[in-house]
Formats: structure tokens, C-alpha cells, sequence
């Protein structure tokens, strides 16, 4: 189920009563920019999309809607089979119905089984060859505390000066108020299970530092060779 981000933007800009170059003003982006995402003729990078949900007050499960209803076939043995997940909470979500978003520069987003009142927003996220959370190479920041499990691929992560390359079995941690960027350099989809936990409760923009609006392809990525290194690079992030 993809969807179609641009009017859930504009409608939420609208209720505000914010014209576009106002809302350009305040986050700092171009009016061009947002009225091609909002009629649909472009796709946000992910820090695009950060930058306009978080000042939006728009949490993922609002990006990610689905109403889909929910049938007996799927679900015989729930005794509210046949109910929307407005009525009732589903206990199962089918692979088929995660709600979907296909960024610019091939970020996939899907968001995985959806409650109401979750305190976490459980995304599996695909980066493709050569895709990245920012095409302008700036490091994003915004609320909550953010946590990822990589599956399978390869995933570099930038966070503030420092780089790490995580493979698959590797997880990570840290405070996402702190700048960072993920970007896949290698030849094979990277993908893996990320939770941001508290962004609802953070839900202001986080302005980028111009120290750290650094083009990552003047940066050298330092990898990391061994189960050692990862260890002591996972306690870096940490305790920085």
C-alpha cells in the first residue's frame, strides 16, 4: 500500500494557516521545494520529511495512514474481525497492508504493525544502492531517541563527526537531537528495523548547526573492520 504524502502535508500546512513561503521561512526549506512535494511531483528526502512532520506535529503513524478494514479471512480466530482499526487495534498486521512511502533518492519506508497509543514508531526501512536519508548532504536532527536493527545490506551512519559502518546483525542508539545521516554505499540493498521512541514528545524542529551541513562526499568514511571496533564504536555513540 503506497501512499501519497503530499496532500496529508498540504492539509496539515493549510489547518495551520500557513502559506508556503511562510512554512518555507520557518524550516528553512525552498517554497519550489514543498509545492512540488505537496502536489505529489516530487518525493522528500527523509530529512525533508523530518523537518516538515516534525514541525507539522505529525507523527509517523499520521504520515503512514491506513484505514484499511480488516477482514475474517485474515484474522478468524480475533472476535473483531471485520472492524477498522478505528474501532479496534489490530493484534496483527499483514505484510501486504504495511502502509508504504517511497522517498526521493530510494529511501523506503514501511511502517510496521500500527496501535493508537504506541510509545515507539516501528519502521522497516530499505536504503537502495547509492540511496541516502539526505540527497543535500546535510546531517538532520529531530526529537526522540532513535534505535535501528540492520537485517541485511550494508548502512553507513554519520553521526555528528563521526562515521560508522554497520552490517547485518548490527544495531545502534542515540539521542536523534544529535546531527546524523544514513547513507548506503554499497551494491546491494540495505534494510533494517528502526524504532524512534519519544519524537511525539519532541515534536519541534531541530534546526541543523552550519558546522554540520557537511557534503559527506568531502568527508572519508572510516569503516569499521571488526566485531571489536563495532563494540567500541556502539559505546562511543553511547556515551558521546
Amino acid at each position: 500500500m503506497t501512499i501519497e504524502i503530499g496532500a496529508l502535508l498540504r492539509k496539515a500546512r493549510v489547518e495551520r494557516s500557513m502559506s508556503l513561503r511562510s512554512l518555507a521561512t520557518e524550516v528553512g526549506l525552498s517554497p519550489s521545494l514543498i509545492s512540488q512535494v505537496e502536489t505529489g511531483k516530487t518525493q522528500p528526502s527523509v530529512s525533508t520529511l523530518y523537518t516538515l512532520s516534525n514541525f507539522l506535529g505529525l507523527s509517523i503513524d499520521e504520515l503512514l495512514a491506513n484505514d484499511l478494514e480488516v477482514g475474517a479471512e485474515d484474522y478468524s480466530h480475533s472476535p473483531s474481525a471485520g472492524m477498522s482499526r478505528r474501532d479496534h487495534q489490530r493484534p496483527i498486521q499483514r505484510g501486504q497492508d504495511n502502509p508504504r512511502l517511497e522517498m526521493d533518492n530510494g529511501v523506503i519506508w514501511e511502517r510496521l504493525a500500527i496501535s493508537d497509543d504506541a510509545l515507539t514508531e516501528p519502521i522497516l526501512v530499505t536504503y537502495s544502492p547509492g540511496a541516502s536519508s539526505s540527497i543535500e548532504g546535510k546531517l538532520m536532527r529531530h526529537g526522540g531517541h532513535e534505535y535501528a536493527y540492520l537485517i541485511e545490506g550494508e548502512l553507513t551512519l554519520q553521526l555528528e563527526f563521526e562515521t560508522y559502518v554497520l552490517t547485518p546483525g548490527d544495531s545502534l542508539q542515540f539521542d536523534a537531537s544529535r546531527p546524523h545521516m544514513y547513507f548506503n554505499h554499497g551494491n546491494a540493498p540495505a534494510r533494517g528495523v528502526w524504532h524512534v521512541i519519544g519524537r511525539r514528545q519532541q515534536n519541534q524542529s531541530l534546526p541543523v548547526a552550519p558546522e554540520y551541513q557537511i557534503s559527506v562526499a568531502r568527508r572519508n568514511i572510516s569503516a569499521i573492520t571488526s566485531a571489536i571496533d563495532a563494540l567500541n564504536a556502539m559505546e562511543n555513540v553511547a556515551t558521546n
